[in-house]
């Protein structure tokens, strides 16, 4: 078998390279890539505009990936060869006060992530520690699983949301983050879920997924949501997201806008005590979550992916991912 890898060699610079396996050390495992999405972030690094630190070149991006374990490194059971997975991004150091609460994307020793400042799973195979991997079932759909990194991050969301059964809850963004919002907040069995966007096209995936009313932000919004999760990533988006709460109402905020922008009222969030949550990537427990909610199947991320390529397409991928066009979904790589 042919192997590859894309290295982006500096912003705006990629190569498709040959691909040599990195064979586990102790504590390792590596594992062949079934597929790999591409997302915002992605584009990001390609384009040189993430934050310093954030990054590091050259570099093989892929963060969201799934795979099937060919061999493991000392230390690791030999029953995870052969297993189906995917796994956590974030390297955290698993020793400071941080890892050691399960906080692990709080990790003090520094930022490290797949496909970011490590290398990720554009790539025929990737090598990574063994701790970081979530088995999944024997029967998994590993083209679906490829989508499981954005829905843990959502997992994330709505643990912190802490929606319970009744409540009146919402989510403002309609992409892959925002549907799998409405997924997790489907399988809470809310009254009632409303799903606002800018566009109409979502719509009906939206209902598809649980929501019972969609609607654009001209329209009459309500105020008297009791948890909202917002996952558009724009300053408007955070301030729509807090309008539609009830006083005490609580707000997960996932996006993260250009910096600089005007953010929330502050007098607002206190005479209104609304409680509010931020999430930038998903720790153990709501990777654990998404796996356990996908296996009993109330997760179906395959309606999301809109295209598929080979790996020598990442250019035309990375030009669709910022292309706006609405049929333009999740793209997935095949190495």
């Amino acid at each position: 078998m042919s192997t590859a890898a894309v290295v982006v060699e500096e912003p705006g610079s990629h190569r498709l390279v040959p691909h040599e396996p990195r064979q586990p050390e102790a504590g390792e495992a590596l594992v062949r890539v079934h597929a790999v999405g591409i997302c915002g972030s992605d584009r990001e690094v390609y384009q040189g505009n993430r934050p310093e630190g954030y990054v590091r070149y050259p570099l093989i991006p892929g963060h969201e990936w799934s795979g099937t374990v060919e061999e493991v490194g000392a230390g690791v059971p030999q029953s995870l060869v052969g297993r189906k997975v995917v796994g956590e991004g974030f390297r955290n150091c698993q020793i400071c006060d941080r890892c050691h609460a399960g906080e692990t994307t709080l990790c003090t020793a520094g930022y490290e992530e797949t496909g970011f400042t490590q290398p990720g799973a554009m790539a025929t195979t990737l090598t990574l520690p063994a701790r970081l991997l979530h088995v999944l079932r024997d029967d998994a759909d590993l083209k679906a699983a490829t989508l499981l990194e954005p829905a843990a991050c959502i997992a994330a969301a709505a643990i912190k949301a802490n929606a319970r059964p009744g409540e009146r809850v919402a989510v403002v963004g309609t992409g892959t983050l925002g549907m799998f919002a409405v997924q997790f907040l489907t399988a809470g069995s809310p009254a009632e879920l409303l799903v606002v966007g800018t566009r109409n096209d979502r719509q009906a995936l939206s209902r598809r997924f649980g929501a019972g009313d969609f609607r654009t932000t001209d329209r009459q919004l309500p105020d008297d949501v009791d948890v909202v999760i917002e996952t558009a990533g724009s300053a408007s988006a955070a301030r729509t997201a807090a309008s539609l709460l009830r006083r005490g109402g609580r707000l997960v905020l996932t996006g993260i806008p250009a910096p600089g922008a005007e953010g929330l009222d502050p007098t607002g969030l206190v005479v209104r005590q609304l409680e509010v949550h931020t999430v930038f990537g998903a720790p153990p427990e709501a990777w654990a979550h998404t796996v356990r909610v996908f296996g009993a199947g109330l997760l179906d991320p395959l309606p999301l992916v809109s295209h598929e390529l080979p790996l020598a397409e990442f250019s035309q991928a990375i030009e669709w991912v910022g292309s706006g066009d609405p049929k333009v979904g999740k793209i997935l790589l095949r190495p």
